[in-house]
């Protein structure tokens, strides 16, 4: 089947299947995406993580997925990674590197254009610990930082698990306006939640439903 342009398709799953030992997580078998802003829905144990892991390149998985109507993350491995961002839900990093150690490190990873991070460290308001080991972190200063990261480089896809969990009201907002400027840039993103997407913020979110007639979750 020939994949669609660019400019209409976002990511095109094929043959996808995730299994843990014997267990079948997740199967998609031929399914489009188009560009835009999609809110996974799901219960604990649904997938949600699986298939946002998997789409990002850190779990490995049967089949391939292919962004943009050509590079696979099977056959151009490397292209695909520089292009999909991806923060955790309760992210972990190396207690002894600082913050902004981390930031560089992804920086240089993602080709991010020279103190672009600035604007996202000042936004979160981080200055007073970005330059602390990130052993010394709270719950709310990783996930900041897992934030910032994912925004780092010139993403075509933007994935993020949970990002409502422990973050204050003040940083979502925050959160939600660097989402509507990259939303703008063309980026897209797909965000999971148990909790619902906060509507007056206007993210205009399309609505990526976990049902079996469009992604087949087995738990």
């Amino acid at each position: 089947m020939p994949h669609q342009t660019k400019n209409f398709l976002m990511l095109h799953f094929v043959e996808f299947k995730k299994f843990y030992g014997n267990y079948p997580a997740l199967s998609i078998a031929d399914f489009n995406i188009e560009p835009g802003i999609y809110w996974i829905k799901g219960v604990n144990g649904s997938g949600k993580s699986t298939l946002l892991k998997s789409i990002s390149g850190i779990l490995a998985f049967n089949g391939d997925i292919i962004l943009e109507g050509g590079i696979s993350i099977k056959k151009q491995p490397v292209a695909y990674r520089k292009l999909v961002n991806f923060a955790e839900a309760e992210p972990l990093f190396p207690e002894f590197l600082t913050g902004m150690e981390m930031v560089k490190l992804f920086a240089s990873a993602k080709d991010a254009p020279a103190g672009q991070e600035l604007h996202f460290i000042e936004s979160m308001k981080m200055h007073s610990y970005i330059d602390r080991p990130i052993g010394t972190y709270s719950s709310g200063m990783l996930k900041k930082l897992s934030l910032v990261l994912a925004f780092l480089g010139s993403p075509k896809l933007i994935l993020l698990d949970e990002p409502l969990i422990t973050i204050d009201t003040e940083s979502l907002k925050i959160l939600y306006s660097w989402i509507r400027e990259q939303h703008d840039q063309g980026v897209s993103f797909m965000l999971s939640s148990h909790q619902a997407l906060d509507v007056d913020e206007r993210l205009d979110a399309g609505e990526l439903l976990v049902e079996n007639q469009t992604l087949q979750f087995t738990r």
